[in-house]
């Protein structure tokens, strides 16, 4: 991890730390510990909240949980973390810290998850190849991680805790995908999950590889692809259960073993309203394969109600908007009426499953929650919280990893921002960043990222 240059001190933290006072907690407590005595950590030491450190009760105005179809906000509330895993969530005076609980009060500053992006490219040195064949699904993006990478350190400071790394999209399969934690400068902390999916791209791309190849010859190409991957996982399966000759291992295949036990899903640069029709008839349809929506650009909102129906998510972006204009006219065939919002035409038609993406390097990383706030720019309707939701709980469920991230629910990572209001707002900041109850990044003692 991290060389410990950060920890819950005075020094640091009385500009954002109210001290929590022993009255506060109720009687009989008498543990309180203030910003004052949460001395700077020596060599060795552990933050409160982290991974063998004592448990760490943070309280504030405003939690905000982004629980999937669930409660939106504790007002008044506290949070405790032990092991860095989120131990409790409930209201302050109600829920009490045990004793030894480190305790801090963030005041006014509110409590959210940290941020997850599922379309990211930045998180390596830019040392794989993935456009020799027109599908390359044995090719592992975790080869290429570099962790402690300064863009994913800005990114951190733009409120972002969990990036899926993949290949490029030049090719219709580019490879497989790895989940990553952005604050910690070691690979083995910083792995998630590996394989964490597997790239597909239909259409827009792919076009420009060797032999400029159509759609048609594409989706024949996925098709049989997809097909041979899961026949092989088919063949594995009958032997885990009938037993015989176990078959040969081939790396160019085991992932789809990972898809049929719905371990990771495929996710998919689809975009256009044909393209994307087809990704869902092909992907989900016909091989029964977990996939989410990725860009989902253009005119692609007019299948919704189709997507809706099946239960697929969808990370939007980078472009967030439909153009009334005769080039992407000719480019996608659509001619809205009016400059048409894209998470706003999904959401129009009943589509409840809508996150966002960046591309980075496409649009900095660190502008992940930017992305949210121009769907709101262009007509999506934010009462029910749904920008702060599709930055952080919509993109893990989409990935897969929505029961270790993504909402501040019991049993979760500690993967939590202190910010100064609503993200979403492009007026607010992060202010604190804690990975599994770490300290990953401090915008009092270090210069601001973001």
């Amino acid at each position: 991890m991290r060389t410990k240059k950060f920890t819950l001190t005075a020094l640091g933290f009385s500009i954002l730390l109210l001290p929590v006072l022993a009255g506060d907690m109720g009687a009989g407590q008498g543990n309180s510990q203030t910003a004052a005595n949460l001395r700077i950590a020596s060599e060795g030491e552990l933050d409160p909240g982290a991974v063998g450190g004592k448990g760490l009760a943070i309280f504030s105005k405003k939690i905000v949980l982004c629980e999937w179809q669930g409660r939106d906000v504790i007002n008044n509330g506290v949070i405790m973390i032990r092991d860095g895993k989120i131990e409790a969530v409930g209201k302050r005076g109600e829920l009490l810290p045990p004793p030894g609980y480190a305790l801090m009060d963030v005041g006014d500053q509110w409590i959210t998850p940290g941020l997850v992006e599922m379309h990211c490219h930045i998180a390596g040195r830019f040392g794989l190849n993935d456009m020799v064949y027109l599908a390359n699904p044995g090719i592992r993006a975790s080869a290429d991680v570099f962790a402690g990478n300064p863009q994913l350190d800005k990114a951190l400071g733009g409120g972002v805790t969990t990036v899926l790394y993949i290949p490029g999209s030049g090719t219709n399969v580019g490879g497989q995908g790895v989940l990553l934690r952005t604050g910690f400068s070691t690979y083995e902390a910083a792995i998630i999950k590996n394989p964490g999916s597997l790239k597909l791209a239909q259409a827009g791309n792919p076009e420009r590889w060797l032999i400029r190849p159509g759609r048609t010859f594409m989706n024949w190409n996925t098709r049989l692809t997809f097909k041979k991957g899961v026949a092989y996982a088919q063949e594995w399966e009958a032997y885990e259960r009938d037993g015989g000759v176990m078959p040969r291992k081939d790396p160019q295949w085991e992932v789809f073993r990972n898809l049929r036990k719905r371990d990771i899903h495929i996710s998919t640069h689809t975009q256009i309203y044909q393209v994307v029709l087809m990704t869902i008839t092909l992907v989900h349809d016909e091989l029964g394969l977990p996939f989410f929506i990725d860009h989902g650009t253009f005119d692609s909102y007019r299948v919704a109600e189709e997507a809706e129906k099946r239960g697929i998510f969808a990370c939007l972006g980078p472009r967030n908007i439909d153009v009334p204009s005769a080039s992407f006219r000719r480019f996608g065939g659509s001619n809205p009426e009016r400059l048409q919002g894209v998470a706003a035409g999904y959401q129009e038609r009943g589509f409840t499953r809508i996150g966002f993406n960046t591309d980075s390097p496409v649009i900095p990383q660190e502008e992940l929650q930017l992305q949210a706030s121009m769907a709101v720019r262009y007509g999506f309707d934010e009462s029910q919280m749904g920008t702060l939701r599709g930055l952080t709980i919509v993109p893990a469920m989409a990935g897969g990893i929505g029961d270790q991230v993504g909402s501040l629910e019991v049993g979760k990572f500690a993967d939590i921002l202190i910010t100064t209001g609503d993200i979403t707002d492009p007026r607010h900041s992060v202010e604190l960043v804690l990975q599994q109850g770490q300290v990953v990044y401090d915008a009092v003692n270090q210069k601001r990222r973001w």
